[in-house]
């Protein structure tokens, strides 16, 4: 059966939608299209309506208040205790909107506002919070799976965008950095290359990263320099349109991938936190960390070690600050995960079974999937943690261990909607699958994809290896002597 989500709406969202001089951009179309179509319900708050009637357009005021009760208005509960005497009248309907989202009065929040999305952050509730295209995004994957594609962004040499130049895609850059246009031309007849992303079928550009690599360069106003050489995302925007589908973490993986190609010990750009909170949120979960100015930006660096370090840290965290590098002692469990082919398609799309004919220009030129993805099973197994390893299982064709992951999180849920809030950022499950694959034992493992194996293990050689003793239908543990034995063969 269906499950129905509730999201609540914002004042930023509320007021375009009921303001009918406005034009709707096409992503709060369609969200509430969607949201209509399959049942799921539009709240919103009594602080909201407070903020309303602050509205010094009152023609605007007047028509957004008389429409506003086509929605549901959400039961407040007991008082906000994060608001004070000393409160703002601002800061306290943001506080009280979030105060019901912490007591689980909604699915999602779903706002526009920066400030709001920084305070959900604070408050650990930014995994239930979505600027309008993200939760477009969420809803197209749970109803219109045929309409999403999960990007591959491709390397090319900056020269080739000259005559995009003018596009509006750069209009925004061009504004926040005087010379731009200048600089891109000079530093593509230098050769520079840039990680893009187009829409399928279109020739038009929604994301860029400019790259390079600079060697003991100075990276702060106060003169602090990195040794070696170190890449530097120079550019780094991602358009609205694509807000959500996870380009920024493709750049990033394209990032570390190259990184470590080229022996390079850091990672770094600069980078406004208040303009580009999207960008710097993401940083922070991939280890990236603020060092410093430069010339009005924040200097972000991540540490990437061309060997693993050897520290005694939890091994989430090892992964978080230094992927692709991951902790495999004996602390550490190891499972493996049977995947039938249909989901590994889904998970990872950019893997090719050997002899099989991969995209053009891949993997040198193209990044097929992101790094943080969702796995569901109705299988039992003991319960992995954060920080353990999973070797993924292609069952039924292959029959061979493809994949290594690691654990962010592992519990057993039994509410579809739930599930569908938790993985609704990480890959495509419609909301049939979602409801298909909910039982009184459903577990929803978030993991983080390390890499595809070049030589997959067949399940033969499992046996002769002996790491396993049967035929592999559920989520089983292994041992260290048995993973060993696995990574030996794959490395072959």
């Amino acid at each position: 059966m269906p499950f129905r989500l509730r999201f609540l709406l914002d004042t930023n969202i509320l007021i375009p939608l009921q303001d009918s001089m406005a034009v709707l951009q096409p992503s709060l179309t369609h969200f509430v299209r969607l949201c209509n179509e399959h049942g799921h319900q539009l709240l919103y708050h009594a602080a909201s309506v407070e903020d309303i009637q602050r509205d010094t357009n009152e023609d605007r005021r007047r028509r957004t208040l008389a429409r506003l009760p086509q929605y549901t208005l959400l039961q407040e509960g007991d008082p906000c205790p994060w608001n004070t005497a000393d409160t703002s009248p601002n800061d306290a309907c943001d506080n009280r909107i979030l105060w019901g989202l912490e007591q689980n009065a909604a699915h999602a929040l779903v706002t526009e506002d920066q400030g709001l999305h920084r305070k959900a952050r604070a408050r650990n509730l930014h995994d239930r919070v979505y600027f309008i295209q993200s939760a477009d995004d969420w809803l197209t994957r749970l109803h219109e799976p045929g309409t999403v594609t999960l990007p591959n962004i491709e390397e090319v040499e900056l020269h080739t965008l000259t005559p995009q130049l003018q596009s509006n895609f750069f209009a925004s850059i061009r504004q926040d950095y005087a010379g731009f246009d200048d600089w891109f031309r000079r530093i593509a007849m230098a050769g520079r290359r840039a990680w893009v992303y187009r829409e399928a079928g279109h020739g038009e550009i929604h994301a860029i990263c400019i790259f390079d690599v600079q060697t003991d360069e100075q990276i702060t106003d106060d003169g602090r320099r990195l040794a070696g050489p170190a890449l530097k995302l120079c550019t780094f925007k991602v358009g609205e349109a694509v807000r959500g589908r996870k380009v920024g973490e493709l750049f990033l993986r394209a990032a570390f991938q190259f990184a470590t190609n080229h022996q390079c010990e850091h990672i770094f750009l600069h980078a406004n936190p208040r303009q580009q909170e999207h960008l710097t949120n993401l940083l922070g979960d991939f280890g990236f960390s603020a060092v410093g100015d430069y010339h009005g930006d924040a200097v972000f660096v991540k540490r990437h070690p061309v060997e693993p370090p050897a520290m005694q840290i939890d091994p989430f965290d090892y992964v978080r600050r230094f992927y692709p590098h991951y902790l495999s002692g004996i602390e550490v469990s190891k499972f493996l995960v049977p995947i039938v082919p249909r989901y590994h398609n889904i998970l990872f799309p950019d893997y090719a079974q050997p002899g099989q004919a991969l995209p053009a220009g891949h993997p040198q030129q193209h990044v097929g999937n992101a790094i943080k993805l969702a796995y569901l099973s109705n299988a039992l197994a003991k319960s992995p943690k954060p920080g353990d390893i999973v070797l993924f299982y292609r069952s039924h064709d292959q029959k061979a261990i493809t994949t290594l992951g690691v654990i962010e999180r592992y519990e057993s849920m039994n509410q579809a909607d739930e599930i569908a809030r938790l993985v609704s950022r990480r890959t495509v499950y419609t909301d049939a699958e979602i409801a298909d694959m909910t039982g009184a034992n459903t577990k929803v493992m978030l993991f983080r994809l390390i890499k595809h194996f070049e030589q997959p293990v067949i399940y033969p050689q499992l046996l002769r290896l002996r790491a396993v003793r049967g035929y592999i239908q559920s989520i089983t543990q292994i041992t260290d002597e048995s993973f060993s034995r696995i990574l030996a063969a794959a490395d072959r």
